[in-house]
């Protein structure tokens, strides 16, 4: 029997996600005052103008070996139409077929390795796709599922991306290596661009075992570290590592674009490498 004092009858709210009848009633999209909008975009930027600039590089096929130094972007070089490079890692698994830039082999495993990154996800999630855009702003989806269907689903792989990126992280190093030679291939010798490839390979490394996934490999499914000293000292050490991911990400990706930039400037002729001795 009516009481008169039941709620009036409302239609069903199929907005879904923060707008659904079941979250609270709130009409205004958000409660900040600040200019939250800065960071998603100043990611947006900046992830944009790295796309925009390892995408010309990949597909200019030209420019990328200047003697002793290899652009990172195409190191190893894995086909047969990669310019010959003195004792570099040069490895033909490629043949006369493949007729694009050899770039576009190599930079599968360290794209993949950033794409699925956890804090690169955060970013890209943020700064591109607006879900969220920002802490305490609605995002505009209605629906929202997760990483567990695809292509989302395929993050799960960063932990096989990053056996691949330790792999890449030491051919690298092999690279900084060789830029201990002059043009000659003479060893003993340093310039600017050895100066260049240090500090690229201290970062990459840096941010290769400053992942989540080395964290978890280095110190995860133990449940005694008394038992385990040498790993939990490890643990510890890439947990430090690990609270600067996000500032070693953005520098490491700063970083692998200015070594390639470098040699671009030598190799197209722009000036000729400083040598300190």
């Amino acid at each position: 029997m009516a009481t008169g004092t039941e709620p009036p009858a409302t239609e069903p709210d199929h907005r879904g996600g923060v707008r659904s009848g079941t979250r609270a009633a709130i009409s205004a999209p958000h409660l900040r005052t600040d200019r939250w909008w800065l960071a998603p975009a100043a990611t947006a930027a900046g992830l944009l103008a790295f796309i925009v600039y390892s995408t010309w590089r990949a597909f200019a096929n030209t420019d990328y070996y200047a003697a002793p130094y290899v652009s990172p972007f195409y190191s190893p070089c894995l086909a047969e139409n990669c310019e010959p490079m003195r004792g570099g890692p040069n490895w033909e698994l490629f043949g006369g077929w493949w007729g694009i830039s050899p770039a576009i082999i190599i930079l599968i495993f360290p794209l993949g390795f950033r794409l699925t990154c956890y804090y690169y996800r955060k970013a890209y999630y943020r700064g591109f796709w607006a879900s969220p855009p920002a802490c305490a702003v609605a995002e505009p989806h209605t629906k929202y599922t997760g990483e567990t269907r695809f292509p989302l689903i395929l993050q799960n792989v960063h932990r096989y991306f990053f056996y691949a990126a330790i792999l890449v992280a030491g051919i690298l190093t092999y690279d900084t290596v060789l830029a201990f030679r002059d043009e000659n291939y003479a060893w003993g010798h340093m310039g600017l661009g050895t100066l260049v490839f240090l500090a690229n390979i201290a970062l990459i490394w840096a941010y290769t075992l400053s992942c989540h996934s080395c964290r978890h490999i280095v110190g995860g499914k133990l449940k005694h570290f008394s038992r385990h000293p040498v790993r939990y000292r490890m643990w510890q050490w890439v947990s430090r590592l690990n609270a600067r991911h996000m500032q070693l990400a953005w520098a490491s990706l700063l970083s692998v674009a200015l070594a390639d930039f470098y040699v671009y400037l030598v190799a197209s002729g722009v000036f000729d490498d400083p040598r300190f001795f």
